[in-house]
């Protein structure tokens, strides 16, 4: 199938692609504790996450007393080591990414990934979950180096260019995604069941979808 109008679509992870809410969490929270702050109750993880590791710890650590006492880098590397020991126990593709991933690719798509979560904790994640094949590239948050994650437009215009140019879009759940596609000058698909970090029809998105059974229809109509 050689009509279909992208050559490239490019993902977020955390929150988009897949649901890492409770794996996120509990690291999170193991670095709470360490801390000596209140945990988060793994339901409303998903408020703190979206711009990285270290937005992450900062905006926990802001909302349960502030960053003083705290030997943050040393905070963030025990979050993260901790997270990669852990990383898939709980996480999984949301519901219809794998009917999904098939129709795009059945089209003759490129998919890619462009996430602000480190480059190696990424490739981890999808080697455990053996997906890591399914992608073209996969760039993460310090993949180009510090300054140029989204939601600067640098990691998605690699993307593009690793996926050999072509029509792209971009399909995400926060400000920084769509930040990063409007920079980019890319159509952004936005997804109702991620981390938001604002209401879904207030991101600034293209299209906003229910489903990911939805999105191969979206980015049609995104075409026309």
């Amino acid at each position: 199938m050689t009509d279909f109008p992208f050559r490239v679509v490019g993902f977020d992870l955390d929150g988009t692609l897949l649901d890492t809410a409770h794996d996120i969490g509990h690291a999170l929270n193991h670095a709470l504790a360490l801390a000596g702050r209140p945990l988060v109750p793994l339901n409303e993880t998903r408020r703190f996450i979206g711009g990285g590791s270290a937005q992450m710890l900062h905006n926990a650590l802001m909302a349960s007393g502030g960053l003083g006492g705290i030997d943050f880098p040393a905070l963030q590397e025990r979050l993260l080591g901790f997270y990669a020991e852990n990383i898939a126990r709980h996480t999984a593709l949301f519901p219809g990414g794998e009917a999904m991933m098939d129709a795009l690719a059945a089209r003759g798509v490129h998919l890619a990934i462009a996430t602000n979560k480190r480059e190696d904790l990424a490739r981890r994640l999808f080697d455990e979950l053996g997906l890591t094949a399914r992608f073209a590239t996969i760039i993460g948050g310090n993949t180009l180096g510090p300054g140029r994650a989204k939601p600067a437009p640098d990691m998605l215009h690699e993307m593009v260019a690793r996926c050999g140019g072509g029509a792209a879009a971009f399909v995400g759940d926060t400000t920084f995604d769509v930040g990063a596609a409007r920079a980019a000058k890319l159509p952004v698909v936005a997804v109702r069941f991620g981390f938001c970090d604002l209401p879904p029809d207030e991101l600034g998105a293209d299209a906003v979808i229910d489903h990911f059974d939805d999105l191969v229809p979206a980015l049609e109509t995104l075409a026309q």
